[in-house]
């Protein structure tokens, strides 16, 4: 397999104001490969498919082991993690060529090349108070039990890295759109779950009960299709959706 070559092509930015253009490299294919160890070999090796040399390209990484998220590229159309986008998979031979095409999330603004600014998730995560309110000055004593099943249903949604597929997969988030997005949905479902988290729960149905909120959403189920952790999030979109009517309904009735 020696002769066989990786085409890639790149659509790559200088910076945030820049214009984006297409670039092409020939990487060779080696066994086992993934999409980062091609970018790997183009920054060794930055010389372009003209034969000049260029700048590496830019990319985050960090777990290589699909844990942290950062590494979220569209690959060939599809948005995925680049370390586990093994070659085989996501290039299919044909003749002595495997073709890739990578670019940045479209959801988020570029930085530079395929590195994105993904503060909208966070900012996000704030608005939903995605966190337990213990201050820790003090000991509580023993927290509430889960049951087995909760504490698994719980472990679904604790897996959420913030990689980003979900939102950028969605149709309803866009530059025209603020709606909060499917990974903040599945974190209030996840912390009003929690037996302490449940003291705000009120407070997070707020926050997404807005016309930005779970109401935008428009149930394509795109977000289940490319979360990498095969996270449950219609599960959990439906299940808010229930309980921020619940919730307007009682606040309505001054309850």
């Amino acid at each position: 397999m020696s002769d066989v070559t990786i085409q890639v092509t790149v659509l790559r930015q200088k910076d945030p104001d820049s214009a984006s253009y297409e670039e092409l490299f020939d990487v060779p294919y080696k066994p086992r490969m993934n999409v980062i160890s091609v970018l790997m070999e183009i920054q060794a090796h930055p010389v372009n498919t003209k034969g000049e040399k260029v700048a590496p390209v830019a990319w985050d990484q960090a777990c290589l082991e699909e844990v942290c998220g950062s590494c979220t590229v569209r690959v060939n159309g599809r948005v995925r993690q680049a370390c586990s986008a093994l070659i085989d998979n996501v290039a299919p031979l044909q003749g002595n060529t495997r073709r890739l095409h990578l670019a940045p999330m479209s959801k988020f603004p570029t930085v530079r090349d395929l590195v994105v600014d993904r503060s909208r998730m966070f900012e996000n995560l704030k608005k939903i108070q995605a966190w337990i309110p213990i201050d820790g000055t003090y000991d509580l004593g023993p927290g509430q039990r889960m049951s087995q099943k909760d504490q698994q249903l719980a472990y679904h949604f604790s897996q959420c890295m913030s990689c980003g597929c979900c939102v950028e997969a969605c149709p309803q988030v866009s530059e025209k759109s603020n709606f909060i997005g499917p990974a903040a949905i599945g974190q209030v479902r996840l912390f009003n779950a929690h037996p302490t988290g449940k003291l705000n729960a009120d407070e997070r149905l707020e926050a997404i009960s807005g016309d930005d909120g779970i109401a935008s959403c428009g149930n394509a189920q795109n977000c289940v299709q490319v979360c990498p952790k095969d996270i449950p999030l219609t599960r959990a979109i439906a299940e808010i959706n229930r309980d921020t009517t619940i919730y307007r309904i009682k606040k309505w009735l001054g309850k």
